[in-house]
């Protein structure tokens, strides 16, 4: 009994062993089971992906740029085309004279020979060393014929005319893709598709020979085809650069538009940049860092678009169109000038401090009488005028196709009392832009129709095949034929006999309307002078506006301003006839 009990732990640590080693077998046939259901997975169904990631492995991808589409004006005049330029690049792997490379590369690229260095000795599949680099020092790279340097063919962008419509075209960055301008606005129609250079690699990299190469050839972008005039605007530059210099102004922005269509044929911002270098200030000066970038920033501005300002006596078109379209006014009403008008307890003043006396509605027209026109606001009324404000546009953008435009600044009807009701109504106390100013008149004067001011026309493929033709939304009703045909009248009287008189030609109808307005702060004597005048009179085919800010001496917009538009129109008229 008692040696029974002595063996039984012995038999007792037997059975256990037998279990453990029952377990590691499990334990061992289940691993191994799961090990080749693994195997049998990745070898069969997963095959195909790893076949194609051991492939990856073996191929290097380098890009071949698309050619960027051209910018064409409306007779075809190229704008904006490309330049063939190259990319340098290094394959580490490839290299078997780093000295002679390195040497080379600080050679030709004009680098430092530590940068050049330091990315030449750099352990990557590629590295970039320079882009945009001219076509012909390229080609002296490659005559090197020194392993592990890859020149590639690539484009950058080339305006051949520099500063021409600069604010208005825009540019490229470093991976020509569109930054500002239209090159921005219509890049998915100009950028193309890059293609691709495959090549296969051994182990460590090296590309084997004879070994071939896959292409994906480059799909080239479309042509831009615009509705501004190389000559027109060349025009438009000359004029506002002699008013630029003479008067000694902050900038001088021009616009001429076909008020039938909104086909706009010109667009400055004097002073305009280099587009081939636009990086570099139009001015001088020392800033870096964020005080440059707010410096260029502020030379791409286009300022037609995205600044507004208040447009004084111009707006004067759209408080008279009001007027007729309610009824509350004719061409023979009477009304006095004093010199002021009071509203409330302000005497708010007319241009001509001594008052114009007794006048009818067409000569406060002729004579631009802030009274006249404080008073038609005020037969107009705040609830009306509002609602002809949303029935000619002016509260809504123009939906121009540039990127940036900016939005009329209006008080708020709640907010309109006598005094701001009388200041609206000659153009103060509140601001618009330049090209809502020239798309609101243009759907006065051309019989009612709200058109959409742009520049793209089409696009066309390298063969000159129409791709794509572009549409823009119109709104009819915007006035009665009546008033149109009246105001049409009222603003050739203006230039004839009135205070426009100084764009008046010979030959020609033109009809048109100064400003001169103040800019805030009211003490510091800023003035804006401009001119918005068209032709022929009884059936407008051309609008123009010249924005003159800031100018030195004399700031009378029927003084200087007027002149310029009539520069720009004695050239042009002719032109567009033939």
């Amino acid at each position: 009994m008692e040696k029974e009990q002595k063996e039984l732990p012995f038999y007792r640590n037997k059975t256990m062993h037998r279990k453990k080693i029952w377990i590691f077998f499990l334990a061992v046939f289940f691993m191994m089971t799961f090990l080749i259901g693994r195997l049998v997975y990745l070898m069969i169904f997963c095959s195909v992906y790893y076949g194609q990631k051991a492939e990856d492995l073996h191929e290097r991808e380098r890009d071949i740029k698309a050619a960027r589409g051209r910018i064409l004006d409306a007779n075809g005049v190229v704008l904006a085309t490309n330049k063939s330029v190259c990319t340098i690049s290094v394959i580490h792997s490839q290299i078997t004279d780093p000295e002679a490379v390195i040497h080379a590369l600080t050679k030709e690229l004009e680098l430092s020979e530590e940068k050049v260095r330091k990315r030449v000795e750099k352990v990557s599949s590629i590295e970039r060393i320079k882009t945009n680099v001219d076509k012909e020092v390229g080609d002296r790279i490659r005559a090197y014929g020194l392993s592990g340097i890859k020149v590639d063919e690539d484009y950058k962008r080339y305006y051949p005319y520099d500063t021409l419509a600069s604010k208005v075209l825009g540019f490229t960055g470093a991976d020509n893709q569109g930054i500002v301008g239209l090159e921005v606005r219509y890049d998915d129609f100009l950028k193309g598709e890059n293609g691709k250079i495959l090549t296969l690699t051994d182990a460590r990299g090296v590309e084997i020979e004879n070994a071939g190469e896959t292409r994906l050839e480059p799909v080239n972008g479309y042509d831009l085809c615009l509705s501004l005039d190389y000559n027109i605007q060349k025009y438009c530059e000359q004029a506002a650069e002699k008013a630029y210099i003479r008067k000694e102004a902050d900038s001088v922005s021009v616009i001429v538009m076909n008020p039938k269509n909104g086909e706009i044929m010109a667009m400055v911002n004097y002073p305009e940049f280099n587009l081939n270098q636009p990086f570099l200030l139009n001015m001088e000066s020392d800033a870096v860092g964020d005080e440059k970038q707010t410096l260029l920033n502020q030379m791409w501005r286009n300022q037609c678009i995205s600044d507004t300002y208040e447009p004084g006596s111009t707006f004067k078109i759209i408080t008279a169109s009001a007027a007729l379209e309610k009824g509350v006014v004719s061409l023979t009403d009477q009304f006095y000038c004093p010199g002021y008008k009071l509203v409330e307890d302000r005497r708010i003043h007319c241009a001509r401090v001594t008052g114009h006396g007794a006048e009818t509605f067409e000569t406060g027209i002729m004579n631009s009488c802030n009274p006249v026109f404080i008073e038609l606001g005020e037969r107009i009324g705040t609830e009306d005028f509002f609602g002809y404000f949303k029935q000619f546009g002016l509260l809504q953008k123009t939906n121009i196709d540039l990127p940036g435009e900016a939005a009329t600044i209006m008080h708020k009807q709640e907010n309109v009392g006598p005094v701001e009701l009388a200041t609206i109504s000659f153009g103060q106390s509140f601001q618009i832009t330049p090209v809502q100013l020239v798309t609101t008149v243009s759907s006065i004067i051309n019989g009612g129709i709200r058109v959409t001011p742009h520049f793209g026309v089409c696009v066309k493929d390298t063969d000159g095949n129409l791709v794509k033709e572009f549409n823009y939304e119109t709104t009819e009703g915007i006035c009665t034929q009546k008033t149109s045909e009246t105001m049409r009248y009222l603003l050739q009287r203006v230039v004839d006999e009135g205070g426009g008189k100084n764009a008046k030609i010979e030959g020609y109808a033109i009809g048109g309307k100064t400003a001169t307005s103040q800019t805030l702060p009211r003490s510091e004597h800023r003035y804006i002078s401009s001119f918005l005048g068209f032709a022929p009179a009884d059936d407008p085919k051309v609008l123009a506006i010249a924005i003159i800010r800031n100018p030195s001496g004399v700031y009378y917009g029927g003084t200087i301003a007027a002149p310029v538009v009539k520069e720009i129109l004695e050239n042009i008229l002719p032109y567009l006839e033939h």
